[in-house]
């Protein structure tokens, strides 16, 4: 009897396991899908998901840290909104850069944003309502964890290799398992 509750235990912490691993492994991959594939140029329900690329946001935001990003009116930034944009110019041209809105002109007709990184000594160049992606809304901490875990080569291993190499064993042993039942109830 008692086997037979330790075996069930057992059935539910795996089965419970491979849940969550597949959830995680779905959430990174989506992670990965926003960012590689579509390079942020979509949205999905006007949010963007960003990983951190540099450390001119330091304390708010370290390197590796993952960010949703959501849209919003032009009109409604406020100084002080971490503002997300593609920069246009010198070294930030092509860059998806996130620093913090300092000021703002209003010329009648466009919205432009002066930023700034937290570390940074210098604004940022103007930013055109154009090259705005969003502000940050919100830093998982959880997928911010994983990302720096996959950015670390020791990391991804046991966070990716070893679970995965986990799962197959133990689908090796329900093979193995089944195989030997079959055998043994035809020697029957």
């Amino acid at each position: 009897m008692k086997e037979m509750m330790n075996n069930k235990f057992i059935k539910i912490f795996l089965t419970i396991f491979r849940v969550l691993f597949w959830i995680v492994v779905i959430m990174i991959l989506g992670v990965i899908i926003m960012q590689k594939v579509f390079d942020n140029k979509i949205a999905f329900k006007n949010i963007r998901i960003f990983t951190v690329a540099t450390g001119s946001m330091l304390p708010e935001y370290k390197i590796g840290d993952v960010i949703i990003v959501g849209q919003k009116d032009y009109d409604k930034i406020e100084v002080g909104d971490d503002l997300v944009y593609e920069g246009k110019v010198a070294s930030y041209k092509d860059k998806i850069i996130t620093h913090r809105v300092i000021s703002i002109n209003y010329n009648g007709k466009n919205y432009d944003y002066t930023t700034q990184g937290i570390n940074n000594p210098e604004p940022d160049p103007i930013v055109n309502q154009s090259q705005v992606y969003g502000v940050v809304k919100y830093k998982p901490i959880t997928l911010s964890i994983i990302s720096h875990i996959l950015l670390n080569s020791f990391g991804f291993y046991f966070l990716v290799f070893v679970p995965i190499a986990f799962l197959v064993f133990l689908e090796i042993l329900d093979f193995i398992k089944s195989k030997e039942e079959k055998i043994n109830n035809e020697g029957v």
